[in-house]
């Protein structure tokens, strides 16, 4: 890999949920109803290089939008550091985030709710440009239709509300306003999750072809694992705020090393297998509130032993440019005499 231009160090965040009113009654008779800390993400670390995708993949509330949020800035991490070319992307400011670049814009999974529905999307287009400076206000029209354009939009529909357009179309407007600040990276987070199949084929060709014509460095967040194998260089396995395993995309699909990620894989239904039963994850996803000691998979994993049961394991090398935290690759599940 050449060398990275976004760096997640060490990332942790937690959230602390305070008690709704009937907790807090309840409480005051069992001793409880008092704030809880919610582990979203845990020692997280990922590197991005200049024009690669890195995927990120895995079953819901196992923290990778919360890494998303991150990575733009949205949130500040409780520990560890996000950096765009050495800078530091945000910092908690007393109980505000301090966004600190423009230089990664995040692209949602549903663009009308991020769409002001009494703004045209010209004016949409234009507002972050136009503050930050990016483009020179006598410019700023011409761009705005340019970029339209660019993702297969007439540039006359800058005059359109988003009401006016399909779901598809949405999006496509979306992709564009990321793109109207020139960013260096792009968090697309369950970009095309909510759109019909044919449209979602739009969607992500032409992720691909902007990617192709602009170099454009992405954290594609989905847990549609066929889509991130046709997109993506690498991909990064979650599980209950923890990497699990790193790979590239190829190497990841062809033989998974962790007993989660071969689990996910087998979860998915494929054409040509008949009429056979899914093969589910066993078990429900822990807490994060209270994650098991240990491994956090080891209540489910058919393979784990008495040492996942009280020691987590550390991410190590299983093969070029692939690392996975697994006892299985690292002395064995049993525990040392």
């Amino acid at each position: 890999m050449t060398d990275p231009i976004l760096k997640i160090e060490n990332v942790s965040k937690r959230f602390t949920r305070m008690p709704g009113l009937a907790e807090r009654l309840v409480g005051k008779i069992t001793g409880g109803g008092k704030p809880v800390t919610v582990h979203a993400l845990s020692d997280v670390s990922l590197e991005v290089a200049q024009g690669e995708v890195l995927g990120i993949v895995g079953e819901s509330g196992c923290g990778k939008s919360t890494l998303g949020r991150v990575v733009s800035g949205i949130y500040a991490p409780s520990d560890g550091q996000v950096t765009l070319n050495g800078t530091p992307v945000a910092r908690a400011s007393g109980g505000n985030v301090d966004k600190l670049t423009t230089q990664v814009q995040m692209i949602h999974q549903d663009p009308f709710a991020s769409l002001n529905p009494r703004m045209k999307v010209g004016e949409t287009l234009a507002e972050g440009p136009r503050f930050h400076k990016i483009i020179p206000a006598s410019d700023v029209a011409a761009r705005m239709r340019e970029l339209l354009e660019k993702v297969g939009l007439e540039g006359s529909y800058a005059d359109r509300l988003p009401h006016q357009f399909s779901g598809g179309q949405r999006q496509r407007v979306a992709i564009a306003r990321a793109l109207a600040m020139e960013p260096e990276v792009l968090v697309l987070d369950e970009a095309v999750a909510s759109l019909d199949v044919s449209i979602q084929a739009q969607v992500l060709n032409l992720f691909m072809d902007l990617r192709r014509d602009l170099g454009l460095t992405a954290l594609f967040i989905s847990h549609d694992l066929s889509v991130v194998r046709h997109v993506c260089d690498r991909v990064a396995i979650m599980y209950l705020g923890r990497l699990v395993e790193l790979a590239p995309a190829d190497e990841l699909y062809a033989e998974p090393k962790h007993p989660y990620t071969a689990a996910l894989f087998a979860s998915v239904p494929t054409v040509g297998t008949g009429k056979r039963r899914f093969e589910a994850i066993k078990g429900e996803i822990p807490s994060p509130i209270n994650p098991p000691s240990g491994c956090a998979f080891h209540p489910r994993c058919p393979l784990a032993g008495p040492r996942c049961r009280v020691e987590a394991p550390r991410l190590t090398g299983a093969g070029t440019g692939r690392t996975v935290a697994c006892h299985l690759n690292d002395g064995g599940v049993e525990v040392a005499a």
